[in-house]
């Protein structure tokens, strides 16, 4: 993708084109994670970042096994000990 330019604005916004946003899948409202790397600013989908994580635990977690349901059954044994 070309570099285009853009203005920041006194109250520290910057405008991202519309050809940007769309290859990022963003839209109106969706969370962005900012990071600053080596001086550059570097800009990332919320959803992306969530997505990446997923990918780096799913290495230490054996296929089929679900974690959540996991945690709901453990929740639920506790409750029923109360």
């Amino acid at each position: 993708m070309i570099e285009i330019k853009t203005t920041l604005t006194e109250r520290g916004k910057i405008v991202i084109p519309p050809e940007y946003r769309q290859a990022l899948g963003l839209d109106i409202g969706d969370e962005v994670v900012l990071r600053l790397e080596n001086g550059e600013v570097r800009l990332f989908p919320s959803q992306q970042r969530i997505r990446h994580a997923q990918e780096l635990l799913r290495r230490y977690i054996p296929e089929g096994r679900s974690l959540s349901d996991e945690l709901i059954a453990e929740r639920r044994m506790e409750k029923q000990n109360e």
